[in-house]
């Protein structure tokens, strides 16, 4: 597990530390833990650094000092180290160093008005800022590595001037670019980024993870995530606030069937999914239930949809619901049609429900959605039944557990707030919800952040996946798959979780991302064919996160 905190936590745990250890010795320990990864991106091999291009983009701050006693180690190794002084002062030690090491200096400040960006502007001052600026240009331009110290962990909003001109020529650069501790302009303890924000290809946080750095949109600023350790646990007595399990969390999760065991005691899962308009919504929900490990499917849908999922999946239990369908013998694997269906109470035994995809949202939806949610087994509740939730709010919460799995558009209708808001702030509109409806709630993203329906345990952030995740029907085989877990007596959390873990881990299979060469676009139905490959990877251990 890779667990994050709070700034507040992290700084009381870095005061408790420092009182035993002699002055400035935590700074030294990220500047060499920074300086390692600088080596190692540079792709040198130790002690023949000589010659690379190292920019520093140095704040007033810790995280300024930071990067320049890394510097000096590099300069030390024989790079030519620049540092862009972008505030008031520099940390005083670091600065001395990194001088005594060789290193440049250029002090850039924000324009006092448009002459200042004129070459030919003779006040002397403003000649200056100029000259200030081009340098600082040309130095990131041409980096080999460029080193983000702007702002630290406290940091809040934006970045402003000269600060955001920074982040943005080293975004322009070919250079890679390193953040210290996170990238700034990005909100530590959520994730949102308010403005402009450096864009890091890996960031090294010293300590502790901070949210911020596993939660987007803050994580896709973040990069590759190095965590360099300064010997903070002892001291990080509060509980974290997210974490972001591993391979080997998500194999302890897992439901291990005994000997013993027959089909009801693995988990029957009653999956109410698809019509006759959405067919494809009931076979790949169907397909993420059945890989999931429960031992029955019991499908309520159209008759559409009911063929379809007989010929892949002839293992399912099919009943079709009346009115859409002429009755099917039982021999064909559907339960009849035939006068008025008690839902869900002719279905027969589940230990766990599945309501929403393709399932539509007409009165009837409502009505089976109702009668689902007024039983006392584990509902997930997706896609149609969430669009059905937020016209009927008074249908939760309800004492069972429930999980919700919407993206961000979905959760913005169930929460009457703006989808861009619920976009740019998800740990906050997570949380929010799962209050709301007494949910756990999986808002699913580039990074699916699971919130519990209490603030007592952390938010659990989900690192799987790929961009080819975007594409139509992904969801339903999500859905499928955490419910055939809830089934199986996970937690909501922890089945939401490991759902999403291996749920994007396939997709990466699918796509190649994990086979040493290129990508290649996936398709719903690839997700779940790469399934078991999934399982089996978790099972055998390796960090895919």
């Amino acid at each position: 597990m890779r667990d994050a905190y709070q700034v507040a936590k992290v700084r009381a745990a870095e005061a408790k530390l420092m009182a035993l250890v002699p002055e400035g010795a935590l700074m030294q320990r990220a500047a060499a833990g920074l300086a390692s990864v600088a080596a190692d991106l540079l792709r040198q091999e130790p002690g023949h650094l000589y010659g690379a291009r190292v920019v520093l983009l140095v704040g007033t701050g810790d995280n300024g000092g930071d990067a320049l006693y890394a510097g000096e180690r590099l300069a030390r190794r024989g790079a030519a180290v620049t540092a862009i002084q972008a505030g008031p002062r520099l940390h005083p030690g670091g600065a001395a160093a990194l001088r005594a090491a060789g290193g440049r200096f250029v002090a850039v400040v924000p324009p006092r008005g448009p002459d200042d960006t004129r070459p030919d502007n003779t006040r002397p001052d403003a000649r200056a800022r100029y000259d200030a600026g081009r340098d600082a240009r040309h130095a990131i331009g041409h980096a080999d590595l460029i080193i983000d110290g702007l702002l630290g962990i406290g940091g809040k909003g934006g970045l402003r001037e000269p600060f955001a001109t920074l982040a943005q020529l080293a975004a322009n650069s070919a250079g890679t670019t390193l953040a210290v501790d996170l990238p700034s302009g990005i909100d530590a303890d959520t994730g949102e980024v308010d403005g402009p924000a450096v864009r890091a290809d890996v960031t090294v946080t010293f300590g502790a993870l901070k949210p911020g750095l596993l939660i987007d949109p803050g994580s896709g600023h973040a990069g590759v995530v190095e965590l360099v350790d300064i010997g903070l646990a002892p001291y990080l007595d509060a509980p974290p606030v997210a974490s972001a399990p591993q391979a080997a969390d998500i194999a302890n999760l897992l439901p291990r069937p005994p000997a013993e065991s027959d089909k009801y005691r693995r988990g029957v899962l009653g999956l109410l999914a698809g019509s006759d308009r959405y067919t494809g919504a009931a076979l790949l929900a169907t397909g993420g239930a059945v890989h999931g490990g429960a031992g029955m499917i019991r499908l309520v849908t159209a008759q559409n949809a009911a063929t379809g999922v007989r010929f892949v999946h002839p293992e399912v239990i099919i009943t079709e619901l009346p009115g859409e369908t002429t009755a099917r013998s039982k021999e064909s694997g559907s339960s009849p049609a035939e006068g008025k269906l008690q839902f869900p109470d002719d279905i027969g035994r589940v230990q766990a429900w599945v309501a929403g995809p393709g399932m539509g949202t007409d009165a009837a939806a409502l009505d089976r959605l109702a009668g689902v949610l007024a039983t006392n087994l584990p509902v997930l509740v997706d896609a149609d039944g969430l669009g059905l939730l937020a016209s009927h709010r008074d249908l939760l919460p309800r004492p069972a557990p429930t999980l919700l799995t919407p993206h961000a558009g979905e959760l913005s209708r169930l929460l009457g707030a703006d989808p861009a808001d619920v976009a740019a702030r998800r740990l906050e509109h997570a949380r929010r919800a799962a209050d709301q409806f007494g949910a756990c709630v999986l808002l699913k993203g580039s990074t699916t952040v699971v919130a519990p329906p209490h603030h007592l345990d952390p938010v659990l952030v989900n690192t799987t996946g790929t961009s080819w995740l975007a594409t139509a029907g992904t969801g339903d085989v999500l859905a499928g798959l955490a419910g055939a877990l809830l089934a199986q007596g996970l937690a909501a959390p922890q089945a939401a979780a490991a759902a999403a873990y291996l749920h994007g881990l396939a997709a990466r299979i699918a796509a190649g991302k994990n086979g040493g060469g290129g990508e290649a676009p996936i398709g719903a139905s690839d997700v779940v064919a790469a399934l078991p490959a999934a399982f089996m990877a978790v099972a055998g251990g390796g960090n895919w996160a």
